[in-house]
């Protein structure tokens, strides 16, 4: 699948937003602790995915009703759906320097991830931050996708070629109004 660019302009995917402050102090303090054990983009890439997926647990998979959707909220609390995970990791790559957009794949329901472009790449390689468990498998890999779901045609589900530089405005509206996950589940659009 080609990826598309919804700007031409590069420099989008490295912006700062409300979602992806990656100018606070919380998302630079932690984009510099893993930068410190870093050789290159790439091993900076992998442990920023690694810290996403490994050390801030899906919201669903642990039973925590909060909501996050702010990079430097789901890095302080430690929580967060597929999106506020995908809207962390954009952060802190973006924080050094690395373009990061937010793309969606349309499953049972909605779901969110990112895709990167490391210095000196030709193309975008999506990456899924989600979080692993029994049957989820993600990886960080760019020779091939490894994401949480390969989507199934058969069952309607598709994956969004669409790179976003920010947030899709639906999305982070739910988010920014839920009043908890529960409530999260009720509003979430099922497609873009």
């Amino acid at each position: 699948m080609e990826l598309i660019q919804n700007t031409p302009d590069l420099s989008a995917y490295l912006a700062t937003s409300e979602a992806i402050d990656h100018g606070h102090p919380r998302v630079r303090a932690t984009a510099a602790a893993l930068r410190a054990h870093a050789a290159d983009a790439y091993t900076y890439a992998k442990a920023a995915f690694e810290f996403v997926r490994d050390t801030v647990p899906h919201s669903q998979d642990a039973g925590d009703p909060r909501v996050t959707w702010r990079a430097s909220d789901v890095l302080a609390l430690r929580t967060g759906i597929c999106f506020a995970k995908s809207h962390a990791l954009a952060a802190l790559l973006r924080a050094e320097g690395i373009p990061a957009a937010l793309c969606y794949q349309k499953l049972d329901t909605l779901h969110g991830l990112i895709a990167l472009k490391l210095p000196g790449a030709r193309t975008w390689a999506r990456q899924d931050p989600r979080g692993n468990r029994p049957g989820v498998d993600a990886r960080f890999r760019l020779d091939r996708e490894q994401l949480a779901w390969p989507v199934r045609p058969e069952c309607n589900e598709m994956d969004s070629p669409v790179l976003f530089a920010e947030p899709h405005p639906a999305v982070l509206q739910c988010l920014r109004q839920a009043v908890d996950r529960p409530h999260l589940w009720q509003t979430l659009p099922t497609e873009l």
